[in-house]
């Protein structure tokens, strides 16, 4: 070997041993994964995270972790676009993934068709709970807006929760009155005039209606109803509405931060995972209706039947539906500055 091959050689090794932390993140392939998450699917993945560090293994991946932080899924979104460096988010409607693509430039806006079901691999939808005999006789939508009625629902300016029950209660009434906006419009002013307090997630809605005994009915997701009727036994009843919304869970890569963590990989792996055959007995396990409609076959009699629109047929698209109603300025702020 010449002088001048082993110096070249030698200086290398030194600057391996001594900055190795100074090369890019993309070099350094990582064993931990940040999942940026809404706040009531805390649960859901209690249970899928060590499954699939498990499956990550036996397939030769490695010893993996998997970090969540939770909170009202607008919120969530503002953090990442902010600069929380979450690998993946998973969150309760388009809007909030489609604000990190657009706003904060951090993975395509096409982000919806690079995983099946318009990357959503469960849903949900708003349900009512109740206390125990249901004392206020509760059976509908239009009871929530009855004198003496206290509804607790989260900020649809903060939680997707509170988004989907604001418009559900919107396209009730605007269905009822034979398709006037008008009406969607006066009747979401009164139950807005019902509600005592606005959380900003959904978390800390059913705290303060389960815990703080606040309220005479929840809105919030069917698998957030089943927690608390599953943690609080009979302490309360499940009112399935007449009409009401589908919520879709979407997910995605933020690529730009898994690129910069090296965890491009790793990341879409666990993504892909919640559409396995057990990653969707996960969801389903914790009353989230799985995507595939072979594994909601398996489990449909664990679900009560409901009417539900979507989104889009009622409103043209999430983005229209948030200039509408949730952008500053929007029928949310004129309807709850005058209530």
């Amino acid at each position: 070997m010449n002088i001048h091959r082993r110096t070249v050689i030698s200086a290398i090794a030194a600057a391996l041993s001594t900055t190795v932390l100074t090369l890019p993140m993309s070099v350094l392939a990582s064993d931990q994964l940040l999942n940026v998450s809404y706040d009531v699917a805390r649960n859901v993945y209690k249970d899928l995270n060590p499954a699939f560090a498990e499956y990550w293994k036996k397939q030769g991946g490695g010893t993996i972790k998997v970090d969540q932080s939770h909170g009202g899924s607008s919120k969530q979104a503002r953090s990442v676009i902010d600069g929380l460096e979450a690998d993946v988010v998973t969150m309760n409607n388009p809007l909030d993934i489609d604000a990190i693509a657009e706003r904060g430039k951090l993975l395509p806006k096409n982000w919806a068709t690079l995983l099946p079901y318009n990357a959503s691999p469960s849903w949900s939808t708003i349900l009512f709970l109740v206390r125990k005999g249901n004392p206020k006789g509760i059976r509908d939508w239009d009871d929530l807006v009855k004198p003496g009625v206290a509804v607790i629902l989260p900020n649809p300016k903060t939680s997707g929760n509170g988004r989907y029950s604001y418009l559900a209660a919107w396209e009730f009434a605007k269905r009822k009155s034979g398709g006037k906006d008008e009406a969607g419009g006066e009747f979401v002013k009164k139950l807005l005039g019902n509600v005592p307090i606005l959380d900003t997630g959904g978390r800390g809605a059913t705290t303060t209606f389960s815990q703080r005994g606040i309220g005479d009915v929840l809105l919030t997701f069917e698998n957030e109803v089943a927690l608390i009727r599953e943690e609080l036994g009979d302490k309360f009843e499940v009112v399935v509405p007449s009409l009401t919304v589908r919520a879709d869970n979407p997910v995605a890569v933020v690529q730009k931060y898994a690129a910069k963590h090296g965890n491009e990989k790793l990341a879409r792996a666990y993504l892909e995972f919640h559409y396995t055959p057990e990653g969707q007995a996960i969801f389903a396990k914790n009353a989230l209706r799985p995507s595939d409609p072979a594994a909601l076959a398996k489990v449909a009699s664990n679900f009560p039947a409901v009417n539900t629109f979507t989104v889009e047929s009622a409103f043209g698209s999430w983005p229209k539906a948030q200039a509408a109603h949730f952008a500053d300025g929007g029928s949310f702020d004129k309807i709850y500055s005058a209530r």
